[in-house]
């Protein structure tokens, strides 16, 4: 784990500049640079008396976590220097100190692994302290409990060894104290128990053991802290059975709240915690799976529930939020208002108020005195007022007539008929598309094409059939999603047939690869950025990760026969240009995914430069963490969509 250090560095001022009001270039004045910005502010978070910030902000084309008061100005304002390590969330545990998950990837014995841990930071930034650093194995980042009565603890689970046949490689128990990194032993590791719940209170309540070779699961579960755990139901992964795990253990110490999908959906009902039975229903978004929820401040009911349905949505259960929600709703018209982060007792929150085709910005709301003042935009390119090009959401029918919704970005001020288009498929492929500010999608409707996001099948969000339809349909009826989402567009009469390319990252940068591969003769470009070429090396890879086998099972329902839809495979049938570009530093899809895939092309007589262009960048990731692989990325991307399919 590189060093993790607390800088006071050159941010004076910072505060002051986040918050104060910004000149704004006119649209014919903007550049690539403003789109490749990275966010001034992301994922805003109140310390429990609302009166301190945690936030990422970009600073330098960089991210950084950077700590501050609400009210004192730029002198109280602190950022984490991580190094070369990922930050990859935070948390307040108190008024006092916070606490951030930080991974690196290092090398063992010639093998790359990616190690996880936790580091506490006081607000103040006087002292930085690594939790269980020298005891911690790979995994230690696991934070199931922090104290809600104001003292600094936190309940870790964490790995002791990275060898499967020492007791230590199953994750043991401790509460810390963070402000000193003392801790003390609450749960001994057990064999194949990987995840440990945890109550309001901080008992540990609940363990989910699983054993990947034989595809069992088991579910641990104890109703107080003088009892001892038994088993108390069991699952066979080869039987597609699951387990029931609550999402949250209320005051009830018999009673929780899981979510289950029986209905079609997943949705939120009671659970009794001594039968294992599903109660009541409270609450469900017909037609859509619901999402995370919101816990109230006692950490022992539902305050709200978020789920996307054409857009992000939370539905308030807490009466207090959801009249604040109504007033915000009423007051910014037809822009959306988010409530971030609350104080602890509901009076001060962060709230972000933005529409799909405008980043917006984040407001400081004291609900007491009735003011919200901004915090800070999130570009101070594009002035809170500015519109660029119109978001919406649309669906067609694909050739079997399974329904799809699909986000549709027109370019602004120009005739939505005969125009360039791009299909921009979604990665994972278990992810979705929706109505949000995307700066990729902006980038190419301010460039002049319309371009549209298919939720093809095997998409999350829709439901379980839905998700279902995809299982071994990985580059098949996928892939005929994809075409059939181009011909909706023609009919339409928005996409001219001849001026149509593919653009997607991760699995969507698959798809890219397979529309230039097996369908040519639709596009006439394809991008991949940080794509998958070959999945029997995936898996490979992945033989070095806990579950492996159960992973390899997964991947067998969603592709069959690998080698058949595998790009990577054949390179010879790739009949359009195709961009391929991929982030050296790619922790979720190596590069050597994109790198092996150029070499098969130039094998197969392919000319570089005319069929592929081949572009690693040295210090990217795969989530576009720094600006400057932002930048290199739209300006490569637009050079070959102007050679390729120019608007």
């Amino acid at each position: 784990m590189k060093r993790v250090v607390i800088m006071l560095a050159g941010v004076a001022g910072l505060w002051g500049t986040m918050a104060a009001a910004q000149t704004q270039a006119p649209a014919s004045q903007w550049t690539i640079q403003d789109f490749a910005a990275l966010p001034l502010m992301d994922q805003p978070m109140l310390s429990p008396d609302g009166l301190h910030i945690a936030s990422r902000v970009a600073i330098g084309g960089e991210q950084r976590l950077v700590i501050a008061d609400v009210h004192e100005g730029p002198d109280r304002i602190h950022m984490l220097g991580l190094g070369d390590n990922d930050l990859n969330w935070w948390k307040w545990v108190n008024d006092d100190w916070l606490i951030a998950g930080v991974g690196n990837e290092s090398n063992i014995r010639g093998m790359p692994w990616y190690i996880s841990r936790v580091v506490s930071v006081k607000r103040d930034g006087s002292k930085i302290n690594l939790l269980a650093k020298n005891v911690a194995a790979q995994n230690a980042d696991d934070v199931i409990w922090m104290a809600r009565d104001g003292t600094p603890r936190i309940l870790l689970s964490y790995q002791t060894s990275i060898y499967s046949n020492d007791a230590g490689f199953w994750p043991k128990v401790d509460e810390i104290d963070v402000t000193n990194g003392r801790m003390h032993s609450v749960i001994a590791p057990r064999e194949f128990v990987r995840s440990w719940y945890a109550d309001a209170t901080g008992t540990v309540r609940m363990g989910i053991g699983y054993n990947d070779s034989s595809r069992t699961a088991k579910l641990l579960y104890r109703p107080d802290a003088r009892s001892s755990f038994r088993t108390v139901d069991r699952a066979d992964r080869r039987r597609d059975e699951s387990l029931v795990v609550p999402l949250l253990f209320t005051a009830d110490p018999a009673r929780a709240v899981a979510s289950d999908d029986h209905e079609g959906t997943d949705a939120l009902y009671e659970l009794n915690l001594d039968t294992l039975e599903l109660g009541a229903k409270i609450f469900a978004a017909p037609g859509f799976d619901i999402g995370g929820i919101e816990e109230d401040a006692a950490g022992t009911a539902l305050a709200g529930v978020h789920y996307t349905a054409d857009a992000p949505s939370v539905h308030w259960l807490d009466a207090n939020l959801a009249k604040i929600q109504a007033d915000l709703d009423k007051a910014v018209g037809d822009r959306r208002a988010r409530i971030i982060s609350t104080s602890r007792d509901g009076q001060r929150m962060i709230v972000h108020v933005g529409t799909p085709d405008q980043p917006g910005a984040y407001y400081y709301y004291d609900t007491a005195a009735g003011a919200m003042s901004l915090l800070s935009r999130v570009s101070d390119k594009f002035a809170t007022k500015t519109r660029l090009s119109p978001v919406s959401t649309i669906h067609y029918k694909a050739r079997d007539g399974l329904d799809i919704a699909a986000v549709l970005t027109l370019p602004a001020g120009k005739d939505p008929k005969n125009l360039p288009f791009i299909l921009l498929p979604h990665g994972g492929p278990f992810a979705r598309d929706a109505e949000r500010w995307d700066w990729w999608v902006q980038f190419l409707a301010w460039r002049g094409y319309a371009v549209l996001q298919p939720n093809y099948r095997g998409s999350s969000g829709f439901g379980t059939a839905f998700a279902e339809k995809g299982e071994g349909q990985w580059g098949l009826a996928m892939q005929d999603d994809l075409n059939d989402a181009v011909d909706w567009a023609v009919k339409q009469g928005i996409a001219d047939p001849g001026r149509v390319c593919m653009v997607g990252a991760s699995y969507g940068g698959y798809a890219a690869m397979r529309a230039a591969q097996r369908d040519g003769a639709r596009y006439r470009c394809a991008v991949s950025y940080a794509g998958v070429s070959d999945l029997g090396a995936m898996m490979r890879y992945d033989r070095r990760f806990l579950y492996h086998g159960t992973r390899k099972d997964w991947m067998k329902e969603q592709a069959p026969d690998f080698a058949s839809v595998s790009p990577i495979g054949h390179a010879a049938q790739f009949t359009t240009p195709i961009l391929l570009m991929h982030g050296k530093k790619d922790r979720r899809v190596q590069v050597s995914q994109s790198r092996e895939m150029a070499e098969k092309l130039k094998a197969a007589g392919k000319v570089e430069g005319k069929d592929y262009i081949y572009v690693e960048q040295p210090l990217a990731d795969h989530h576009f963490s720094r600006e400057a692989d932002r930048l290199d990325f739209l300006e490569r991307l637009d050079a070959f969509l102007k050679a390729h399919n120019p608007a």
